[in-house]
């Protein structure tokens, strides 16, 4: 049983489940009323007292913990290089138009590199930990310079007192011995974009010339994890109405050999032939359920997998400021452009209404800021009663805005799976802290 505003986390017969339900008006079905009915009023009467005790220490029904919060922050602590619009495969959902964000071929030399980084140290201010993630198109397609602002970074942190960590994010085409070395030793995090059996994945991610490209890059992506060791990587695949049974596609990933998995739902307008539909929810529900139990097995089994959306830390939990702003989008974290304008973020590049400066220019738009800032969990009324409100953190502006017109739009299906997710990873941490089989791994 979860309580939503003070993130506890109770575990109960079904009596009192059932008493918690009729307690709070939640909807018994009609088994359960009768079961309820069934109970003993001394039952009843001693389940209830210790609900009253779980109030009073705040562990159960918590009020609200903010009724108002905005985002006062202007240290930028990440930066996102869009190090080229430019891309050697063709995938069928993408959102970025074959990488070009919907414009023209564009490359960042290193100067626009070298800028950015200047930009973020001098607004990052006091803070020392920074973070610095190449993103494209395809990031190796511009790889030399990709070395060069890597290199650079590591100069200006020392000189700065500040320290940088780098992702890349890769088709792996490109990822041969002597790249893959490279990204082991210089990147804090390396994301392998797969999407699981070969069918699937040849269908939707095809190269420039619409070949397959499932033998190479899966090739290419067990060498690099087979020398990353201990090191951050992970394999991140997309689902779409095609391939509905998406739990065999992680569980061929990780029979391939790969042990940090993360399989997204496409985000696509509903005219879309691949696009998650209404229609679909109850089949990736129970898709959800199937995967929950495959990993879980796997898990008790004493192997090491780790997926993303059920690994959920439910006895802290995330700060205050990732609860109610997410990713920190516009505030704390941003997107440079090849030709150097800053964007929210690397989906929002391209659109000339967010451009919030440039990385040459002394001045900075606090305008598209402050509206980022004010942005929070607390403003979007569909949030209010979610369960997963804090660990969602209102989902993807991007997407909010792509498909309903504005910031707090609500995109109802990526709702829908956020709670569903969100209670297979509370079920999924409760069994795994019970199972002393189980080692403790974090994403």
């Amino acid at each position: 049983m979860w309580d939503i505003e003070s993130g506890s986390l109770h575990n109960v017969d079904f009596a009192a489940f059932l008493c918690a339900k009729k307690r709070y008006n939640a909807s018994l079905t009609h088994g359960q009323l009768e079961e309820y009915l069934k109970l003993s009023s001394s039952d009843r009467t001693e389940i209830n007292e210790e609900f009253d005790l779980l109030e009073e220490n705040g562990s159960l029904n918590a009020p609200q913990f903010l009724t108002g919060f905005t985002k006062k922050t202007t240290q930028i602590k990440a930066l996102c290089l869009n190090i080229c619009h430019d891309c050697n495969m063709r995938c069928a959902y993408c959102f970025a138009d074959g990488g070009t964000y919907h414009s023209e071929i564009a490359y960042m030399t290193a100067d626009i590199g070298f800028a950015a980084v200047d930009f973020l140290i001098a607004n990052s201010k006091t803070r020392k930990n920074l973070e610095i993630d190449f993103f494209g198109g395809e990031p190796l397609l511009n790889f030399d310079t990709v070395k060069e602002i890597v290199s650079y970074a590591k100069k200006r942190a020392n000189d700065n007192n500040k320290q940088f960590s780098f992702t890349l994010t890769t088709n792996c085409i490109r990822l041969d011995k002597a790249t893959a070395e490279y990204l082991n030793k210089e990147m804090s995090n390396v994301v392998l974009s797969i999407d699981g059996r070969p069918d699937v994945h040849n269908s939707v991610r095809r190269s420039i010339c619409d070949n397959g490209t499932y033998e190479e890059i899966v090739k290419n992506a067990l060498y690099f994890k087979n020398i990353r060791g201990d090191l951050n990587y992970y394999v991140r695949g997309t689902f779409t109405s095609k391939n509905l049974d998406f739990s065999k596609d992680v569980v061929k990933l990780h029979d391939l050999g790969f042990d940090a998995i993360s399989v997204e739902p496409v985000v696509l307008n509903t005219n879309h032939p691949l696009s998650i539909k209404q229609e679909h929810l109850e089949q990736i529900e129970k898709e959800y359920e199937l995967l929950a139990e495959n990993y879980l097995s796997m898990r008790c089994a004493g192997e090491n997998f780790t997926f993303f959306h059920f690994n959920v830390d439910h006895k802290s939990g995330p700060c205050i400021d990732k609860r109610l702003t997410g990713c920190g989008a516009g505030t704390e974290y941003l997107a440079v452009s090849p030709s150097g304008y800053i964007y929210p973020c690397h989906q929002f590049v391209g659109k000339a209404d967010y451009i919030m400066g440039h990385v040459n220019d002394k001045t900075f738009n606090d305008a598209v800021r402050d509206t980022f800032s004010s942005a929070t969990v607390l403003t979007k009324p569909h949030c209010s009663s979610c369960p997963a409100k804090y660990h969602c953190s209102g989902g993807c502006f991007a997407n909010s805005l792509n498909l309903t017109g504005t910031l707090e739009g609500q995109y109802e299906t990526g709702c829908h799976l956020a709670r569903k997710r969100f209670e297979l990873a509370l079920a999924s941490a409760f069994i795994e802290e019970t199972n002393p089989t189980i080692n403790k791994m974090s994403f």
